[in-house]
């Protein structure tokens, strides 16, 4: 039944159902059955125990045990091996400090797909005849295999009969590798792909019985290898103590701690490994065994879904076959704690405190947390700070998204139902969390975190938060949170996820290196060559609607709109045409007006010369700047791997394809030009009459140069000659004459693309356009889930990897509030598809030496208090006089103040402060850069740390 401390470690148990002494299961249940109408869930609360007949667990392919004694355990466990098919079992418990999960899938697990990493096409520069054959690929594309996969190919020119084929590999370097004899083949002339070939994988499992005296175990802490074995010692003393005694050790009970002692030597002697025992953890084990730490199991329910979702699926590798955890640092500052700390109030937070004590908890609710963002991560961490009761009492929750809710995001964003789409994320997410914990009090906003809001998140703001946390989707973000921590001195919380890969980093003043101390290699740009004339890959396509897409319906027609509110009247540009005055922009405005359609059949009309354009005249083109049989310099073909040959497509109304190209693009056009259409226009009867009725322009080949260098860039914008100006004056004066170029024609709707919304046609367009270029090239069209995936940017998310790092995190705002020793934090990476679990030791802040023993980190800043006629010179001198080295050189930002060898620098001296820098918008100072002249070895001067210089001494 639903008890009063369920409120703190359970976010669907209110205090009605505490009142009413409601079952666990069934209260639950209609809250879970809310999250996803596709799913039937059913409750029961019948007893189980060791004489219960397990044969009705048959209809299941999976169980999952969960606060059950361990003889029950084994039964079930046993029952579900036996099986054939075996059903998958997966046991987990979470008492306390420490966590296990523990998964047996049966003698023989199949697994299709062991990592879940796409598979890339590798591009073959040559294969050698020889035993065994060697393939390199491009320098600038390196293979990713390793050895022992499989490859198929395709597409390779003279050693032809490897195509089709699969093979073995054997890695040589990361260009290279070899796949068998390839002596007695034909030569090998050009092109190829290989493409790595996902091979099925068995995996075996051990009983639980068997498990519990020689665990196979995943090590999650480098730094503690011993750590499993011990955690694993100290839960089966726990589960030995249950059995002995029918409950848990008392809170906080030496006696009761001193039982489990016993039982752990006894544990440790049936192991096989015969592991020491970790008498600090079994004591505390022990003295919170009774409680739960709601972050802890966040992330053990996490990770435990994940392996059932293998287990169902038999896609990534399961876990073979526990995982270990502990929340063993939290209690550092503990040690010398009263029994008193830990013992019940009678409130909602009562597993919490047998787990952290009385006094951490208070500083939980006295926490002031700021929060950017509220989607997938954010939803999961205000789970956890309504569970932990953050910012209950005195303190404060400042949550902060400018997002509206998605219908996309309700899979993952479990504060949020279907009748929330289209409202705020921030005011949704807490109104929800209240629900969950009516104590907390939460402010919620809707402004973009950046410079653009520093005055309402000030300096003064973020000195009143305890720790910042961020739930982000995106670094440029984080890197701008990071400095304004760094700046003020604040704790971060960063973390992430991208579909089963997570992380989380603790960043703490003047204890670690900060979010940007390091950088991530950016992400690799397709060149413009590739993406306008040599597609490879999908991918490729894919981007190249997109970028259509934001051209026709965004780009172009905001031009349009910007260039009319500058030049008010057709007229007046006519007349400034005719004067021989140059407007920028101006043709391509009038190219717009002229062809701009203005009903639905223009609109369809439009459409189809796009599509003979971009997919006919196109490939014809560049078939004629480069026939089939073009050769390089050095005698080999122009058109081999990964250049692909176009061939021109030829329109067919009855194509579905090419039909859907008209439809979406017309649609568009008729929404960017404000033309209402009905159902009708755009049946298939209505678009083949108007596409057969319409005069299509022959192909005429042009002498254009064609872009082929990878290194060069896109141009900004074609230039624009004396005759492109004639023309546009014609068609302008043209577009007057027959009263098309009145107010509401300067006028169109600029779209902003949204993948979303699956009626606005955005993805349609670019499914449709990406896919006839794809045929155009002969590479494997997408199909509308994958091209909105890759168009939209979409960044996979799944809840099970949220859950996870939202508990992780939440565990190191504990050891923030605790004020714990720089070695208790941890950073955490993992891939539950893999499945890896890696903890680290925070990043160490680096001390940089200037010299005379004068050092430095990143947290450092030193504060000079000026006056109203503080000059430049006395601004060098009063740092020279406070921190004992003399400036060569001062600079704000990217403005250079004092730099000797300038010119008139020198100058500068006598120039008051005020003159030389100003504030931001109401601050009191400005930050400025110092060097200092370097020691006799070094050759260029060293900056040193920020130096703030406040105007006036009252600033202070």
């Amino acid at each position: 039944m639903c008890k009063i401390w369920d409120l703190g470690t359970n976010f669907f148990i209110r205090e009605e159902d505490v009142k009413h002494q409601r079952n666990r299961a069934e209260t639950c249940l209609q809250h879970i059955a809310e999250l996803n109408p596709y799913v039937d869930v059913m409750s029961s609360s019948l007893g189980l125990d060791d004489s219960t007949d397990l044969s009705f667990l048959k209809q299941y392919q999976c169980v999952i045990l969960t606060e059950t004694k361990i003889s029950l355990r084994k039964k079930i466990n046993k029952f579900c091996h036996s099986q054939q098919p075996p059903i998958k079992f997966i046991s987990s418990e979470v008492h306390g400090i420490c966590a296990y999960l523990f998964c047996d899938f049966g003698d023989e697990f199949e697994v299709m797909d062991t990592t879940g990493e796409e598979a890339k096409d590798i591009f073959i520069s040559n294969i050698t005849q020889s035993n065994p054959g060697q393939v390199t690929c491009f320098e600038n594309r390196p293979h990713n295999l390793e050895s022992g996969q499989f490859v198929a190919f395709r597409e390779v020119h003279g050693m032809t009969s490897l195509n089709g084929s699969r093979h073995q590999i054997t890695v040589i370097s990361p260009y290279s590798f070899s796949i068998g004899d390839t002596s007695n083949m034909e030569p090998y002339q050009h092109g190829g792909i290989a493409l790595q070939i996902k091979m099925s994988k068995t995996f075996s499992f051990e009983t639980l019985e068997k498990q519990l005296e020689n665990p196979t175990y995943l090590t999650a802490d480098l730094s503690k290898i011993e750590a499993p074995l011990n955690i694993h010692t100290a839960m089966l003393a726990l589960d030995y103590f249950q059995e002995k005694y029918n409950r848990l050790p008392n809170i906080g009970c030496l006696q009761d701690a001193e039982e489990m002692q016993k039982l752990a030597v006894s544990v440790s002697e049936m192991l096989q490994s015969k592991p020491l025992i970790d008498d600090n953890l079994v004591k505390w084990l022990s003295w919170t065994a009774r409680g739960l730490l709601a972050p802890l199991a966040a992330t053990v329910g996490g990770i435990a879904s994940q392996e059932i979702l293998k287990a169902v699926t038999g896609k990534f590798s399961p876990l073979q076959q526990w995982l270990f955890l502990d929340a063993v640092d939290i209690i550092h500052s503990l040690k010398n704690a009263n029994r008193d700390e830990f013992l019940p109030r009678g409130d909602r937070y009562d597993a919490l405190r047998a787990c952290i004590g009385d006094s951490n908890c208070k500083k939980i609710h006295n926490l002031n947390v700021f929060m950017i963002g509220c989607g997938a991560i954010g939803c999961e961490m205000l789970k956890n700070f309504a569970l932990l009761g953050a910012g209950s009492d005195k303190g404060l929750i400042t949550i902060t998204d400018p997002d509206l809710i998605e219908k996309s995001n309700l899979n993952r964003q479990f504060l949020f139902r279907p009748h929330h789409i289209q409202k705020p994320k921030s005011y949704t997410a807490a109104s929800a969390t209240l629900t969950i914990n009516p104590e907390l009090k939460i402010d919620s906003r809707l402004d973009k975190v950046s410079p653009a809001t520093e005055n309402l998140y000030d300096d003064e703001f973020y000195t009143r938060q305890d720790v910042v946390v961020t739930a982000l989707d995106n670094v440029e973000a984080r890197r701008y949170i990071d400095s304004r921590c760094l700046s003020n001195l604040r704790p971060l919380l960063d973390s992430g996820t991208m579909g089963t890969k997570g992380h989380t980093e603790t960043i703490l003043p003047q204890l670690t290196e900060s979010y940007n101390s390091y950088r991530d290699p950016p992400d690799e740009e397709i060149p413009f060559c590739t993406l306008k004339s040599f597609p490879a890959t999908i991918e490729h396509t894919i981007q190249w609607a997109r970028d259509k897409f934001e051209s026709l319906y965004t780009h172009k027609p905001s031009l349009y709109n910007k260039f009319w509110q500058t030049h008010l009247s057709a007229q007046g540009v006519l007349q400034s045409i005719q004067c021989g005055e140059s407007l920028e922009g101006c043709f391509h405005v009038v190219k717009l007006l002229s062809c701009k359609p203005r009903n639905w059949t223009q609109c369809v009309a439009l459409a189809r010369h796009k599509f003979e354009k971009y997919f006919n005249h196109k490939a014809k083109q560049l078939l004629h700047s480069f026939p089939l049989d073009t050769q390089l310099k050095d005698g080999s073909l122009f058109w081999q791997s990964p250049k692909r040959p176009p061939t021109p497509v030829y329109f067919d109304p009855k194509d579905p394809l090419h039909l859907s190209f008209i439809v979406s693009a017309a649609k568009l056009f008729a929404e960017v030009n404000s033309i209402s259409i009905t159902e009708k226009d755009f049946s298939m009867e209505v678009i083949v009459k108007i596409t057969s009725e319409m005069k299509i322009d022959e192909f005429t080949p042009s002498n254009k140069i064609v872009e082929t260098d990878e290194t060069a860039r896109k141009p900004e914008q074609n230039s624009v000659s004396s005759e492109d100006e004639r023309i546009a004056a014609v068609q302008l004066q043209r577009a007057i004459a027959d009263g098309h170029a009145n107010k509401s024609d300067l006028q169109l709707t600029a779209l902003s693309f949204e993948k979303d919304d699956d009626s606005n046609e955005h993805i349609n367009f670019i499914t449709a356009a990406s896919n006839l270029r794809a045929n155009m090239y002969n590479i494997e069209p997408a199909d509308r889930f994958k091209t909105k995936r890759i168009a939209g940017k979409i960044i996979p998310a799944i809840a099970t990897a949220t859950a996870a790092v939202s508990g992780l995190v939440a565990l190191e705002m504990i050891k923030v509030v605790g004020g714990h020793p720089f070695e208790a934090y941890k950073n955490c990476f993992f891939n539950l598809a893999i499945p890896m679990f890696v903890l680290t030791e925070a990043a160490e802040v680096k001390r940089t030496r200037i010299r005379n023993g004068i050092t430095f980190t990143i947290w450092d800043r030193w504060t000079i208090y000026g006056k109203e006629d503080f000059t430049l010179l006395d601004f060098i001198n009063a740092v020279k006089e406070q921190y004992g080295i003399e400036p060569t050189m001062v600079i704000q930002g990217v403005k250079m103040l004092y730099v000797p060898v300038m010119p008139g620098h020198a100058k500068r001296l006598k120039l008051t402060m005020h003159k030389l820098v100003k504030p931001g918008a109401s601050k009191k100072y400005v930050d400025l850069t110092v060097s200092f002249a370097p020691e006799k070895d070094e050759e260029e001067d060293l900056p040193g740390p920020p130096v703030r210089y406040f105007f006036s001494q009252e600033s202070n």
